[in-house]
């Protein structure tokens, strides 16, 4: 899969890297969301307050504002609001620069124990912010998982993340976590993919049916 997709797709590159609170907010405005729009609703809320710290004292409104071009400010206002104090109120200010020293397990557990935050999100910093090997399971990692047959029906995201990681080679995880995301929105879309372009179809357990029902193109 990671050698085809890099066929298809092309060199892969990273993203910037943010420190790991900045990458944990953006995470959270990523939700139901384009890159576009949590792009601008992440520069609009650090044009609006100064630090984090700052943001932590805001009334909830003010954060929702500040966000409200990334869509759902209404949602996840109030899950910024809640991790930036919680985050203060352990760390003693509004910085995650402390888990640079711990495991990936104990980082994992910290950022999970953060209100409104799971494993998704967590392996999101973990791999964009801090270089470490987790595998993010988004909506399009986690729709073509289960249409390729590499997980079983009905397997919950949450649970995907468990039974997926250990069997993705540590060095190809952020990029084949990249690659599927693109793949999902171009090829293996949710309604209607294009099964018939798709590099992954021999691979695929989902395609030949799609296709012989008229459910892709």
């Amino acid at each position: 899969m990671h050698r085809r997709l890099r066929a298809t797709q092309g060199p892969f590159t990273p993203k910037p890297r943010l420190p790991i609170l900045d990458e944990l907010i953006a995470t959270v405005l990523s939700q139901h969301t384009s890159d576009v729009n949590t792009a601008r609703a992440f520069a609009s809320l650090k044009e609006r307050f100064p630090d984090w710290s700052s943001a932590a004292r805001a009334p909830v409104r003010s954060i929702e504002a500040a966000i409200r071009s990334g869509g759902l400010a209404a949602q996840k206002a109030p899950r910024i609001k809640s991790i930036l104090a919680t985050v203060k109120e352990r760390e003693g200010r509004a910085d995650l620069a402390r888990l640079d020293g711990l495991t990936d397990d104990e980082v994992e557990e910290y950022l999970c124990s953060l209100p409104g935050v799971g494993p998704k999100t967590a392996a999101c910093v973990l791999a964009f912010s801090m270089g470490r090997p987790a595998f993010p399971i988004d909506v399009h990692v986690h729709r073509i998982a289960l249409r390729l047959g590499l997980i079983p029906d009905r397997t919950t995201a949450e649970a995907a993340h468990r039974l997926l990681t250990p069997n993705v080679p540590p060095q190809i995880r952020y990029e084949l976590h990249m690659q599927l995301i693109h793949h999902g929105r171009t090829i293996c879309t949710a309604r209607r993919p294009r099964c018939s372009e798709c590099p992954l179809l021999d691979l695929c357990a989902s395609g030949p049916v799609l296709l012989a029902r008229g459910d892709a193109r």
